[in-house]
C-alpha cells in the first residue's frame, strides 16, 4: 500500500509541477522570460524554441531583451513574437530585440484569471484521476486478497486524505496566481 501512496504523491507533485510551469507562462503585469517559452522560431526549416536560438533576458520590471545567438536570425525571431498571443510589440535595433511589458488592462487580467482557473481546473482534474487509479489498484489488491477489506478502506481514505491535500495546494498556487494578476 506504501507504494500506491508513493505513486500517488509522485503524480501529484508532477501535477503541481505542470500547473507551476503553465502558470508561468501568463504573462502578468511584469516581465518574466518564461512567458516565451511556447514562441517557436524557424532555424535551418525546423520550429526551434526561442530560447534555444537566443538569450532572453529581464532587465527592468517591464522589459525583456531577446539577444539572438546568430545576427540571421533577428527579422525571423521578430516575426514569431508578432504572431504570437501575447500581444507584445518587438522593438529591434539591429543587435537585440526589446520587449516592452505594457501594464495590464482590468479586461484582459479577467481573462488571464480566467485562464489560471481553468489550469487549475486541468490539474485538479488530473489530481482526481490519480485517486481513481490509486483506488482501483486498492481494490484489485482487496480482490486479489493481498489486503483485507478493512485495509482497503483506510487505504481509501488515506488516498482521499492525500487527494484533499493535493487540491488544497492546487488552490494555494492559483489564489497566489491570481494575487499577482491582480496587483497592479
Amino acid at each position: 500500500m506504501d507504494e500506491i501512496y508513493d505513486e500517488l504523491k509522485l503524480s501529484f507533485e508532477s501535477t503541481f509541477d505542470a500547473l507551476r510551469r503553465d502558470l508561468s507562462r501568463v504573462r502578468s503585469g511584469r516581465a518574466n522570460p518564461n512567458i516565451l517559452d511556447n514562441i517557436r522560431v524557424p532555424y535551418y526549416g525546423q520550429p526551434t524554441p526561442l530560447n534555444q536560438v537566443a538569450n532572453i533576458q529581464a532587465p527592468e520590471a517591464r522589459m525583456l531583451t531577446v539577444k539572438p545567438f546568430e545576427q540571421s536570425l533577428l527579422k525571423d525571431i521578430e516575426r514569431a513574437i508578432l504572431q504570437s498571443d501575447l500581444g507584445l510589440n518587438p522593438n529591434n535595433d539591429g543587435q537585440i530585440i526589446r520587449l516592452a511589458v505594457p501594464p495590464l488592462t482590468e479586461e484582459r487580467r479577467q481573462k488571464l484569471v480566467k485562464q489560471v482557473h481553468d489550469n487549475g481546473e486541468t490539474a485538479k482534474i488530473a489530481i482526481r484521476n490519480a485517486r481513481r487509479k490509486a483506488n482501483k489498484d486498492l481494490e484489485t489488491m482487496e480482490k486479489d486478497s493481498t489486503i483485507s477489506e478493512d485495509e482497503s478502506k483506510r487505504g481509501q481514505k488515506e488516498v482521499q486524505r492525500l487527494t484533499d491535500d493535493a487540491i488544497t495546494e492546487v488552490d494555494r498556487i492559483i489564489s497566489a496566481k491570481d494575487a499577482d494578476l491582480m496587483d497592479i
